[in-house]
């Protein structure tokens, strides 16, 4: 047997697509595990790819991605406090395209990266692939916010980055504005990248949200990665983008370049449309569905902290004595409902639901999940 890349040996199957599959395999459970919003895609971008398409925009794009949607991106992101250059927006390939080309461009062999938990998993598994050190800030015994201290104390001369993603997957948790302070504090002049997750961004329930990204003292260090397949319920496209300086950029052009060549021609077309879309009617109804959730789980005893974004739930199970892998393989097996372990995302004692799917099977996978609880 030929060897592999070694840095491969300890990657695993995502734990969301393991009881997703798992779900699947088990007649009539209903699925809280995916984050997908059940919404289709708007007509108006479809009617853009759609036209792009009867043009026949069907041939290589510039690596960079198209000057039109660039541009759109960057007045995009300029009405929302973030100043940046056409010249320094990246297309890419959804949010983990932007994530890993970001994240593979920076960081060398033994490099460490902070990662908030509880946190996504692909952030890991990517610094794994760098052949770099990923270092967990445990966020759940701090109010699922960053402590100053903490964060000081996981800071060392290899330190490279520290993701920030809010809203938060698995949480729903805004990062506060002095969280927000602590970081930038933390980094500002040291040779420490911000790589700002905001997949969850415009999926956010009128709290104030700080984002570091628009912070112009630290420009220089901050990498932006985005995405419109949550706002826009535009997953199956894969579109996203990445912003940062100039010289970063000119490295990470080279890489995606090699990743991927282009974003197809037709799909940036759409995506210029979706930027004109408002989500808002989209929000109310994960709003909506958040307050049901909220309720049913309060009533059935359970506490989680409150969702301010995204459309995720993370109550804690820690009281029935079960890791929260078993406690979401039994509850599949003797409920039909599925969740995500808190172990998927660093944090034990804990379990995700996902509310991005209809009020009838909220309502349906709540009540066996009533049932199941009044049985341990």
């Amino acid at each position: 047997m030929i060897p592999l890349n070694q840095n491969l040996n300890t990657l695993k199957r995502s734990d969301i697509r393991v009881y997703t599959n798992l779900a699947n395999a088990t007649p009539g459970c209903v699925k809280l595990t995916i984050g997908e919003p059940d919404f289709d895609t708007p007509k108006a971008i479809k009617d853009a790819a759609i036209a792009s398409l009867n043009r026949n925009q069907t041939h290589y794009a510039p690596n960079q991605g198209t000057a039109v949607l660039r541009e759109a991106v960057a007045d995009f992101e300029a009405r929302r406090g973030n100043a940046v250059k056409s010249d320094q927006v990246l297309i890419t390939i959804g949010a983990c395209q932007a994530l890993f080309t970001a994240l593979l461009g920076i960081l060398n062999p033994g490099d460490e990266v902070i990662v908030p938990i509880p946190g996504f998993g692909l952030y890991e598994t990517i610094a794994t692939i760098a052949g770099a050190k990923t270092v967990h800030l445990d966020v759940s015994k701090t109010g699922f916010q960053i402590d100053r201290a903490a964060l000081s104390a996981a800071i060392t001369p290899r330190t490279k980055a520290i993701i920030l993603n809010s809203p938060c997957n698995p949480t729903g948790v805004l990062f506060s504005r002095e969280s927000i302070q602590n970081v930038k504090e933390a980094v500002l002049g040291k040779p420490i990248f911000v790589v700002c997750d905001n997949v969850y961004d415009r999926l956010c329930y009128g709290m104030d949200r700080p984002d570091l990204s628009l912070d112009q003292d630290l420009k220089a260090q901050t990498i932006l990665c985005q995405s419109f397949s949550k706002p826009y319920a535009m997953t199956g496209w894969r579109v996203g983008y990445l912003t940062c300086p100039d010289y970063v950029m000119d490295r990470l052009l080279l890489l995606s370049a090699a990743e991927i060549t282009a974003v197809p021609t037709f799909l940036q077309e759409a995506a210029v449309a979706a930027l004109s879309v408002d989500p808002s009617g989209m929000v109310e109804t994960y709003r909506h569905r958040r307050d049901y959730v909220c309720k049913r789980l309060i009533a059935m005893g359970l506490t989680f902290p409150e969702p301010e974004g995204a459309f995720y739930v993370f109550p804690s199970i820690e009281k029935f004595g079960l890791t929260s892998a078993d406690f979401c393989t039994r509850m599949i097996q003797e409920a039909g409902v599925a969740a995500v372990p808190g172990s998927c995302f660093g944090t034990e004692g804990y379990i995700r639901l996902s509310y991005c799917c209809s009020d009838e099977t909220l309502k349906t996978g709540l009540d066996r999940m009533e049932g199941f609880l009044n049985t341990l």
